[in-house]
């Protein structure tokens, strides 16, 4: 019996349109508006923006290295918003904010950024041996 079909060829098969008709699918928004922005690099952001805000006051936080991670590596009762580790023997200071833990205790973008704004004044207080007060007059009044 003959077969109407021919064979398949390895090459694969070009698409003479896309799925529906619909167009070529892209972006939903383009890349200077804040939507295309994971809510990892809006994270960042606020915290960048903090602690160029306090570096204005504090010109040596220009030697501490401002980290931003998703969550604590240890698993302690009570979950930490920021931590702060002493300069030691050929690394810097550093100051770690946690991203999900903060998240989670926020319900929008204001909330978030008053938020971690306070943890890294807290963390900047605990490296410098000062009241978080000492180190943003504002802090608490927010």
């Amino acid at each position: 019996m003959d077969s109407s079909v021919p064979p398949r060829s390895s090459e694969p098969r070009q698409r003479r349109r896309d799925r529906h008709g619909r167009g070529m699918r892209g972006p939903v928004a383009p890349p200077q508006v804040p939507l295309s922005a994971s809510r990892a690099e809006s994270f960042r952001d606020l915290v960048q923006d903090s602690v160029e805000r306090l570096e204005r006051r504090w010109p040596q936080l220009a030697e501490v290295e401002f980290l931003v991670l998703d969550v604590p590596g240890s698993a302690d009762e009570s979950v930490p918003l920021g931590s702060s580790l002493a300069a030691g023997k050929g690394r810097p200071a550093q100051i770690v904010v946690y991203r999900r833990p903060v998240e989670i205790r926020t319900k929008n973008r204001d909330e978030r950024a008053l938020l971690v704004h306070e943890v890294v004044v807290e963390q900047v207080a605990d490296l410098l041996g000062l009241s978080p007060e000492s180190v943003d007059p504002r802090y608490g009044q927010d």
